[in-house]
């Protein structure tokens, strides 16, 4: 499994339709994900990109990883309130999503995968 760059139309069928239902949360997803909100020319998230390849292969069948870039869906990211990036977005099947500013590291990712997204104490 790959990190796998979304568009807008495609963060609405996959993660969640925020447009159809703007003031509840309705998960789309059939497994938890994480979305990385990133730019090109962000120093720390060229350092996050290859610590989510590595956990979207650790974690095939369990987890999505996505990531949106905020310079060509500014609309999606001005959606969450994108103001600093990284900004990563951790969808459980149930409950509320998470966002996590700024960079972390594999130890947190994992950390927060399994608290967050996997229910693992």
């Amino acid at each position: 499994m790959k990190v796998q760059e979304l568009t807008k139309t495609e963060f609405l069928k996959k993660v969640a339709n925020y447009e159809a239902s703007p003031n509840k949360w309705v998960y789309k997803g059939d497994k938890p994900c994480i979305v990385d909100f990133y730019a090109t020319w962000c120093g720390p998230c060229k350092m996050v990109a290859p610590i989510l390849e590595e956990l979207a292969e650790e974690y095939a069948g369990k987890i999505d990883i996505y990531k949106v870039d905020t310079e060509k869906e500014e609309g999606l990211a001005a959606s969450f309130g994108i103001r600093s990036i990284p900004s990563l977005l951790f969808c459980p099947m149930n409950g509320q999503p998470q966002m996590a500013k700024g960079a972390m590291g594999k130890a947190d990712f994992k950390k927060a995968i399994n608290e967050v997204l996997l229910k693992k104490e």
